[in-house]
């Protein structure tokens, strides 16, 4: 009888390492293009950069209460920007333009939370809006979208559309490097479903990849996912869990691969930065 042996994700004799601690709950991740990570202390409405030398910075406070990030070709940091519902374009210049401030209808939108920008230049990006209230909000409820969706703004950075509206509470969203596969995680419902990203932005073709939901992912280079939680759970290509990566602390919010290798997986959890050297590597900057 054969066997087939899954090789581990981590690193031989490689072990998680607090990086910096004492944050209030940390979030967001992703890399630059020289592979530092940036971060967010979301309740402290900072943004935070640990370099590929190992040192910890401010990049920028106040910042929206900046949830999930993610860099795009050009260099610009794109933040769902919680305090007023809003996404901002972060340029290198730190210059923010607010690109999203309501739905098609009108509506202020519920929260952006995680986003991800496609890789083509002809592709535009896409984000989950789930609904956490949140006590610093001032805003009426009437004007909250009817549901809570994942969107999909188109390359002018002014045409918006709902692109998945039956799901529970979408968090957590990826997609691969060739910008034909779109993850996104339903948190509320349990759930991580894959879909076909067509060529005018929608979704199609929606099918179940495993039974886990998750606040943030990433992908490697083998195609594995590595959805967010209890520590950091990984599953492979075709759906099946291959390995969990335990995080002493309370709630594993997001994950992304950083480092000029790109080999070092950085994980924001609770009041900490993690991080763990890896065998494969990361694909892009989330």
């Amino acid at each position: 009888m054969s066997t087939t042996t899954i090789l581990s994700v981590i690193a031989p004799g490689a072990a998680l390492e607090k990086l910096a601690g004492e944050f209030s709950f940390t979030e967001g991740p992703t890399a630059d293009a020289q592979g530092n990570v940036y971060f967010t202390d979301q309740p402290n409405d900072r943004i935070l950069i640990w370099s590929t030398d190992g040192k910890l910075s401010t990049f920028m406070q106040p910042c929206g209460r900046s949830n999930g990030m993610y860099f795009d070709a050009a260099g610009n940091l794109w933040s769902c920007a919680d305090d007023l519902n809003q996404l901002w374009c972060i340029g290198k210049d730190k210059k923010v333009t607010v690109v999203v401030l309501t739905d098609p209808a009108g509506k202020l939108l519920n929260g952006p939370n995680d986003v991800w920008v496609h890789p083509k230049k002809t592709g535009g990006l896409y984000f989950t809006d789930p609904l956490y209230a949140r006590p610093y909000w001032k805003r009426d409820p009437k004007m909250q979208p009817a549901g809570q969706y994942v969107y999909y703004l188109a390359p002018d950075h002014k045409t918006l559309r709902a692109v998945a509206t039956d799901l529970t509470q979408p968090n957590g969203i990826t997609g691969t490097p060739d910008g034909k596969t779109l993850y996104v995680a339903d948190i509320g419902a349990g759930k991580t479903y894959s879909y076909q990203i067509q060529k005018d932005g929608s979704l199609a073709n929606k099918k179940l990849f495993c039974s886990l939901g998750s606040d943030g992912m990433t992908l490697d280079s083998e195609g594995n996912l590595y959805l967010t939680g209890k520590g950091v759970t990984v599953f492979d290509k075709t759906g099946k869990q291959i390995e969990n990566i335990p995080v002493p602390e309370g709630w594993t919010a997001n994950v992304s691969f950083g480092g000029k290798d790109r080999k070092t997986l950085f994980i924001t959890a609770s009041k900490g930065l993690y991080a763990i050297k890896t065998r494969t590597h990361g694909v892009h900057s989330k």
